[in-house]
């Protein structure tokens, strides 16, 4: 352990790394490096378990950085202890193809934990983080056998804490107790646009987490490595609680700028940067400079974190001879792996009947939950009987039991998005969550962040339209797929029966670069028959030919979605009565077919039938890139409306009859 005058030459190598940074991109956040670099320093100095070279090794503590506008700091201090993160990135700070963007992304950067760009995720994330750690060590551990055992540890700022969604998420932790997330507040009271206390932000956050059930200790000179080695510790030894540790710091510390708000999102002019450098006796002519006796000592980090890994694998061996069951299910749980034999256990529906895609959804989660029990987890925002969500035969997490696999978020959706992340962060486990489509609005900005980093997250949104009926416009979807779909690197997949639905429950268990979007109907719709429709491999490519024209090459393509999809299989049947030959195509997932070779996508939408008429009861936008210009669609104008779901949807316009005229008004010559 260093003395206290090595201790303060480290932490100002990575102030002044960080400053070095800023100033060399022209762009960044030079204040909160400057005041939070002792905590950062305190916990992977004193506290953080972690391999430099292997920086996913599992066992490992997590260190999030949910004030990611403070990036510069973390980026040195990953430099310092071996990361993969060079001094020519440090160099390169804020640069097209750096490793080292305005904030951190955790696909991009070693040792960067979470994509925390928007304030309030970083923190939220940690939340989920510290959910599957708790329960994978009650899941995996036995007595004399500790596999899992790390903490989760984040920096945040006053922004992250004003965000609503830390609010929800926070709560959360406390509700349950999670005793290894510990979080040091950065309160230096100011924000971009001045003194927080002064013009928005006076509240007294000892009082509001400790309502919420956490352990609030107060940190009064951030610049006191023995304060806050002790705070930190006093987090660690609870463990029936969530910390917050406030400390109070200074912006901007030691420069000419320090304390005000100019230094909180712009570099310091030349001057300020210089006299920042002289109040930390550190040289002007080497920028970038690192002290040897820092670079020795930060060395140690590689071999320690070395010895820790392999003492955990020496651990983990004796847990494989002694539980082999259990640690060949734990390794194929970190190695997002799919169970033996599950596929089979997917129902298949028979048709004559009529399902709701949200109660198939809830029979296919039902049929395979055993053979994902403790592996696929998550919940709802407070809506469980109406997602069908619960996986009747599996336990739920509640304070302290977190072994289960059901989860119940509370009427959080912001928080629910975020807690996903952090646990697809985290590794080991398959997190879905659930609300109403129309409340993906609420999730959006997790998705996104979600999409993002390639997160293989689930959303199972339900009640997908204006089919919801009587709740009216507030509760009815129009805009949602629109939205969603724009999206780059989500899968929204919209089955249109139930044998849809179990294929597309079979795409997003099996997909590891990113999150799917299950878009599923309270309405029931009929059953289509695998043996006589391509269902299940047409899902798997993201529209298919549902149903062939009769009698020859088809004159018009009805293209719908979801539960629009049985209305355009009717206006077929009432068109082929007319002798007007038309192909139904169902597309479940425009992304999936959009990334199918162009020779297949010709076959579906051939480009010398014109005449197409798509249908989906949300907004028009995105259709007429297959439509095209001599087509049409049926779609939503304006919002929804209250009434029966029935009369709801004739009204708007979705019934066979509108549907067989538009066709053939298609079809009229002009």
């Amino acid at each position: 352990m260093p003395d206290a005058k090595l201790d303060q030459l480290c932490i100002d190598t990575i102030r002044m790394l960080s400053l070095d940074q800023v100033q060399t991109a022209n762009a960044g956040h030079p204040g909160m490096p400057l005041g939070a670099s002792p905590a950062l320093y305190t916990i992977f100095d004193r506290f953080l378990k972690f391999n430099p070279r292997n920086p996913a090794w599992f066992d490992r503590d997590r260190f999030v950085l949910s004030a990611g506008h403070a990036c510069a700091m973390l980026y040195a201090i990953l430099h310092l202890a071996g990361y993969d993160l060079s001094m020519e990135e440090l160099k390169r700070f804020r640069q097209l193809g750096s490793r080292t963007p305005g904030h951190p992304e955790a696909h991009l950067t070693p040792g960067v934990e979470a994509t925390s760009g928007p304030l309030g995720q970083g923190i939220s994330n940690a939340v989920g983080m510290a959910i599957a750690e708790a329960h994978l060590a009650e899941m995996f551990n036995r007595p004399g056998h500790e596999i899992v055992n790390h903490h989760t540890f984040v920096i945040c700022s006053d922004g992250d804490l004003m965000e609503g969604v830390s609010s929800e998420a926070c709560s959360l932790a406390g509700f349950l107790g999670l005793g290894k997330l510990i979080v040091v507040y950065d309160d230096n009271d100011i924000s971009i646009e001045g003194e927080t206390r002064r013009l928005h932000y006076d509240e007294d956050t000892q009082a509001r987490f400790e309502s919420y059930g956490w352990q609030v200790i107060q940190v009064s000179d951030g610049n006191d490595v023995r304060q806050l080695e002790n705070a930190i510790r006093a987090g660690m030894q609870e463990v029936r609680k969530p910390t917050l540790i406030r400390m109070r710091t200074i912006i901007g510390y030691g420069s000419p700028e320090a304390g005000k708000a100019k230094c909180h999102g712009e570099p310091f002019k030349p001057e300020a940067a210089i006299e920042t450098k002289k109040a930390y006796n550190w040289p002007l002519d080497k920028p970038f400079y690192v002290p040897d006796e820092v670079r020795a000592y930060f060395r140690r980090f590689v071999e320690d974190g070395a010895r820790r890994e392999a003492e955990w694998n020496k651990k983990f061996a004796a847990y494989r001879k002694a539980f082999p069951e259990l640690a060949s299910k734990f390794e194929m749980m970190l190695e997002r792996r799919l169970p033996e034999g599950w596929e089979s256990a997917v129902p298949t529906f028979e048709p004559g009947k009529e399902v709701a895609t949200r109660n198939a959804s809830g029979e296919v989660m039902n049929a395979i939950a055993k053979h994902f029990d403790g592996y696929l987890i998550g919940g709802s925002a407070d809506l469980a009987p109406s997602t069908k969500t619960i996986m009747t035969a599996l336990e739920h997490i509640g304070p302290g039991r977190f072994r289960g696999s059901n989860m119940h978020f509370g009427v959080r959706e912001h928080a629910m998005a975020a807690i996903l992340n952090g646990m697809a962060y985290h590794g080991g486990l398959i997190p879905f969550g659930a609300t109403f489509l129309v409340f993906s609005d609420y999730c959006r900005p997790s998705i996104r962040i979600a999409a993002l980093s390639r997160l293989p997250v689930i959303y199972v949104f339900t009640h997908d339209s204006i089919g919801v009926g009587e709740d009216g416009p507030t509760h009815q979807p129009v805009e949602h797929f629109a939205a969603l779909r724009a999206i780059p690197n989500l899968r929204l997949i919209r089955p249109a029966d139930a044998n849809e639905t179990a294929a597309a429950w079979k795409l997003a268990l099996k997909r590891t670069d990113g999150p799917t979007v299950l878009a599923l109907t309270r309405q029931n719709v009929p059953v289509l028959d695998p043996r006589k429709y391509p269902v299940h491999d047409g899902v798997q490519k993201g529209a298919y030919t549902l149903s062939e024209a009769e009698g020859g090459r088809p004159q018009i393509l009805l293209l719908a979605s979801g539960s629009e999809v049985s209305l355009a299989l009717q206006a077929q049947a009432k068109l082929a009565g007319e002798n007007i030959r038309a192909r139904v195509v169902s597309m479940p997932s425009w992304e999936l077919f959009e990334a199918q070779e162009s020779a297949y996508i010709r076959s579906v939408i051939p480009p010398d039938v014109t005449a197409r008429l798509a249908i989906e009861a949300g907004v028009r936008l995105g259709w007429d890139r297959y439509v095209g210009p001599k087509g049409d669609v049926i779609c939503m104008q304006t919002f929804g409306a209250s009434g029966k779901y029935r009369e709801v949807m004739q009204h708007f316009g979705f019934t066979v009859e509108n549907v067989v005229a538009k066709a053939k008004r298609l079809l009229s010559p002009a």
